[in-house]
């Protein structure tokens, strides 16, 4: 096979980078010297492909140690990796936080998305690019969402080198925000995870009630403080219990599509093909939500129980943990975790004795929103670009390495704690009959107190609004993040359910609860959504590549102009919207009007 190597070299530290993941070249078709072993030495087929999803991870481990993917850096990971260059140069390409042009080893990324624009990233961005100037060695990049916002505006520094290092400036200011980045061991610490949930330390929390209470880093505290009951709770009733337990709890998906995950969990377990394979989608990327980072961040551990749960009930043996490339500290904690879980038992071949084999392996995303798609995250594991697949087949009967494949996101999974320490009918009489158990909401925007909040199913809007203390003057909130849906301030009795969002034509999506005062210019808003989709796109299918182009095109001829002269765009709008809707391969392009039909139409946007 011809893999059009290119004759650029990798330095010597590009190469340490990739031998440090993948171990020295075995022969020169790898790398390495050449010898007379070559000629009796060859790998190729089975043993090749089995090695394509170290991709993914290899160039992590360049940019992290370089600070960009050089051509020869790029080469030598193909050679080791027997992957064609031009496809590993379209995967590098991918990710927005991979650059293959030089640059400085820091790279400081600005949130410009939602919550950060309206609490004032726009001069925070200008202040910061004034203050470092040219030559500074830093390059500074907008970025979408950090899933910091309630501490917007928010920045993120990376250092390249061995390590990488990272320092976070949130609520940022210029001075800090510098400081970051010039500095990062010099940065302030950034505050623990209880900062962010305001009714840390409340009686009744059944997600958050070890946020801020036990130390995120200590097996003992968490097992302390109950933690792995459910999971021998779980070798108790055996797999099919679990599942039982599961469906009959009620328990549908948190990340929006709202499946029953009893039901996706039967199909897994019951398919003959094997292996079977477990994903956590920890890949939230919907500006506005931080709901998983908070649980990663403040009860890890949390999160590798019900992942060993889950691997149990759906007959997995091993489990990818996906993780944002925008969460440094949520790795460093999960990293800790899982090496504490393996150490003492609790992941491995034998899980607490039981002789039930389960172990985590967690993969970084490189900013691609897209890959929040289940089937997306699927090729970015295996090395692919982030594009979702065509179903049928469905992930349950071909998804990971086209095997069978159970996928949940963090607040999915950690339900799944109580639903067995608990019990179903008990976990099933909180929330409504349609709608059951606790629900974590995003809060950000024009509150007093933003944060993640624990209630149950069928609060109202004002309810969770109050807690956050809300403030004067709201004029809209965004539900369910950039694809969800505003709503009026005079529409804060609307039940939190999935029924009750779906019966007022909006939707609760991932749980983004973003409230706006007037100070905030509603066109600018929707813009900036538009552009969020426009460069979010994988391009893979025409309605959304071209749709998503169109529709942030017209609302910038919108933006520019006003009355009886926007008519004609709106029109547009509404046909484009339409297309993609119907006509996307996946969520992205089928929600990507959401947000704008629903100012125009209950907000009134342009009138």
């Amino acid at each position: 096979m011809d893999l059009h190597f290119g004759d650029s070299k990798p330095t010597d530290e590009e190469r340490a980078a990739v031998d440090g993941l993948l171990g020295p070249p075995e022969s020169s078709w790898e790398g390495a010297d050449r010898s007379d072993a070559d000629l009796r030495w060859a790998r190729g087929g089975r043993e090749a492909r089995d090695r394509r999803d170290l991709l993914l991870p290899g160039l992590h481990a360049i940019n992290d140690r370089i600070g960009w993917i050089s051509e020869g850096a790029l080469d030598y990971l193909c050679r080791r990796l027997t992957v064609p260059p031009a496809e590993a140069y379209g995967v590098a390409t991918f990710y927005a936080m991979f650059s293959v042009e030089p640059r400085p080893a820091t790279v400081l990324h600005v949130c410009t998305d939602l919550a950060c624009a309206a609490a004032g990233a726009p001069e925070l961005c200008a202040g910061i690019e004034e203050r470092l100037g040219l030559g500074s060695g830093v390059s500074v990049e907008r970025s979408p969402c950090l899933g910091l916002c309630e501490r917007a505006p928010a920045a993120l520094a990376i250092k390249a080198g061995d390590p990488v290092r990272t320092a976070v400036s949130a609520p940022a200011t210029v001075q800090d925000a510098v400081l970051a980045a010039s500095s990062p061991d010099s940065a302030p610490e950034e505050p623990p995870a209880a900062l962010a949930v305001p009714q840390a330390g409340q009686g009744g929390l059944m997600l958050l009630h070890r946020v801020g209470t036990v130390d995120p880093s200590s097996l003992d505290d968490y097992r302390a403080h109950g933690g792995y009951t459910a999971l021998r709770r779980a070798f108790e009733l055996g797999p099919a219990g679990v599942i039982r337990e599961v469906t009959d709890s009620g328990l549908v998906g948190r990340g929006g599509a709202a499946f029953p995950t009893g039901r996706k969990w039967q199909a897994t377990a019951s398919q003959p093909d094997r292996p079977h394979y477990l994903v956590c989608n920890a890949d939230e990327s919907e500006p506005g939500t931080f709901k998983d980072r908070v649980l990663m961040e403040g009860d890890p551990y949390a999160l590798v129980e019900a992942m060993t749960i889950a691997g149990y009930a759906t007959g997995a043996h091993r489990g990818y943990l996906y993780l944002r490339g925008e969460y440094p500290r949520a790795l460093r904690l999960l990293e800790h975790a899982i090496g504490q879980a393996r150490a003492r038992g609790l992941l491995g071949d034998d899980v607490l004795g039981q002789g039930y084999a389960f172990d985590i392996e967690i993969r970084r995303g490189a900013g691609a929103y897209i890959c929040g798609e289940e089937t997306a995250l699927f090729n970015s594991i295996e090395g692919y670009r982030g594009e979702p697949r065509s179903k049928p087949p469905f992930p349950v009967e071909q998804g990971l390495f086209g095997k069978p494949t159970v996928e949940n996101n963090v607040e999915t999974l950690v339900n799944v704690l109580p639903v067995l320490t608990m019990g179903a009918p008990a976990y099933a009489a909180i929330g409504t009959g349609r709608s059951t158990g606790p629900k974590l909401f995003c809060v950000s925007g024009s509150v007093e107190r933003p944060g993640v909040y624990e209630v149950p199913f069928g609060a109202t809007l004002g309810d969770v609004l109050t807690l956050a203390g809300v403030r004067d003057g709201l004029r809209a909130v965004l539900l369910g993040g950039a694809a969800g849906g505003f709503v009026r301030a005079d529409e804060l009795d609307l039940p939190l359910t999935f029924e009750g969002t779906r019966e007022a034509g909006t939707t609760l999506g991932s749980g983004v609860v973003m409230a706006f005062d007037g100070s905030v210019p509603l066109p600018r808003l929707l813009l900036r959504i538009a552009e969020f989709f426009r460069d979010e796109s994988c391009g893979q299918c025409v309605p959304c590549r071209v749709g998503t182009v169109r529709q942030e095109e017209a609302l910038h001829r919108i933006v520019e102009r006003t009355g009886a002269d926007a008519a004609g765009d709106i029109a547009l709008l509404r046909e484009v919207g339409r297309a993609m809707r119907d006509a996307s391969i996946c969520g992205l392009g089928q929600t990507a009007w959401n947000a704008v039909e629903s100012a125009i139409d209950r907000l009134g946007a342009y009138e």
